[in-house]
């Protein structure tokens, strides 16, 4: 007990995993891959996977850390982010309970897993009595909003997002309503940086397919390098969530990293993660 698992989704954008899982692996005990046995999205479309991915997979796998979980994710009668929710639960609980439960989408990518890692052995009491202690450990997004012919477009402030729990009680995707401690770590997040074809298919089968404004996707298509000075308001379901975008002129994920990493603005000083931390620390102080 008390290992790092490190559990991801594996569907129709499996190709962003050869990205995803390589941040992760050395500091994991274990990774899980969870996957329709259909092959089905949360939408009930079918997607493929090419073989040679499951080749490459092997491969990489050098410390025989993966295991493939398959199980019937897709029920008619849930809507998407109800699939969405339950497909994480279950898991999180093949996981174990009594872990570190870290839940990564295929197109996120650490940019320090070991810190991270670190950040959460601080906590390893609360795997004790995980039940009664329940909480939940967020980290940072920078979102990639939109690869531009020379570079990317990205979401010019990081956002909170849950990536580990000690219980997996959620209530809406990876979230389970718990305490959150925040710590001060970044993940890139491709999110809606696709081609307009990958996009358009994300949009009908992930969980949020509803709830999409429809004014996100003619904007998308729109800005570019060259104007997205002159547009606000990205988000794809609270519009003024990503108020601005900034632009970085290289398309290579290993110097958007660096690039990340290194600039001051995009991470959380000392001081407000405290007050981040007191706040949700007193707002569950008489919860049970």
């Amino acid at each position: 007990m008390k290992k790092i698992h490190v559990g991801f989704l594996l569907s129709y954008d499996y190709e962003l995993l050869k990205l995803a899982l390589p941040p992760v692996y050395k500091a994991a005990d274990r990774i899980f891959l969870a996957h329709d046995k259909d092959f089905r999205t949360w939408n009930g479309k079918n997607f493929t996977v090419d073989p040679n991915f499951f080749i490459w997979l092997k491969e990489f796998d050098v410390d025989h850390k993966i295991e493939i979980y398959t199980d019937n994710f897709y029920l008619p009668e849930l809507s998407t982010i109800e699939n969405d929710t339950r497909e994480r639960t279950m898991l999180s609980e093949k996981m174990g309970i009594g872990n570190w439960l870290i839940q990564v989408d295929s197109d996120e990518y650490f940019i320090d897993f070991e810190k991270f890692v670190s950040d959460l052995r601080k906590f390893d009491h609360y795997l004790d009595n995980p039940e009664k202690n329940k909480i939940q450990i967020a980290a940072f997004w920078l979102i990639i909003y939109k690869y531009t012919n020379e570079g990317i477009l990205y979401v010019d402030k990081p956002l909170k997002a849950v990536f580990a729990t000690n219980y997996p009680n959620y209530k809406y995707a990876r979230r389970t309503n718990e305490r959150v401690i925040y710590t001060n770590n970044l993940i890139l997040h491709e999110s809606v940086s696709r081609s307009e074809a990958d996009l358009r298919f994300k949009l009908e089968n992930w969980g949020h397919n509803k709830d999409v404004n429809k004014d996100f996707l003619n904007k998308w298509v729109a800005v570019d390098e060259t104007n997205y000075m002159n547009y606000e308001n990205f988000y794809y379901i609270e519009p003024e969530r990503w108020k601005k975008l900034e632009y970085f002129p290289t398309k290579n994920i290993s110097e958007i990293k660096n690039y990340a990493k290194n600039k001051k603005s995009l991470h959380l000083g000392k001081s407000k993660l405290f007050f981040r931390n007191f706040g949700q620390w007193f707002k569950f102080l008489f919860k049970k």
